[in-house]
């Protein structure tokens, strides 16, 4: 997470002194603006994925979008986790680890019934149709995220 944390405090700094608006606009909302990065760098996992597998191997869309969407999960849990919402809590790990599965699950399913309406359906662009189907989940999920899967706990369940 290091080199995360690094990268994020030296564009902090590029906007603090070019852009200094958009930096406090940024501040003030930080969690949204990690969320954003952790989840666009697990959507970039899941667009090259999604491409490899149906694009270049011509696998059928809903298994492929169902892979790359499990390939970006285990990128997504970790930054969600360790850097968007700084949850450094082991003993609650399985815990969070299950309802973050039970979001993905369902997410997934969403994922590929969206696609496979837009795609096979619609006729939308494979890519397009899946940027948007992100953009749509990458917003339910922020609030779950932030308010049940990585929630702070009180004292009275911290012992």
């Amino acid at each position: 997470m290091s080199i995360i944390n690094n990268l994020y405090k030296r564009f902090g700094k590029f906007l603090a002194s070019n852009y200094p608006k958009i930096f406090y606009f940024c501040e003030k909302r930080k969690a949204i603006v990690k969320f954003f990065v952790a989840g666009s760098s697990a959507a970039v996992v899941d667009l090259i994925a999604l491409y490899l597998f149906h694009g270049v191997f011509r696998w059928e869309i809903v298994l492929s979008t169902s892979l790359a969407f499990l390939l970006s999960f285990f990128i997504s849990f970790s930054l969600q986790k360790l850097w968007t919402f700084r949850n450094y809590n082991k003993k609650r790990l399985p815990h969070q680890l299950v309802l973050y599965i039970g979001a993905a699950f369902i997410s997934m399913n969403l994922n590929a019934l969206a696609m496979h309406l837009m795609v096979n359906n619609w006729h939308i662009w494979y890519l397009l149709s899946q940027i948007a189907v992100n953009v749509f989940l990458g917003i339910i999920n922020f609030f779950i995220y932030k308010f049940i899967v990585f929630r702070n706990i009180s004292d009275e369940d911290k012992a």
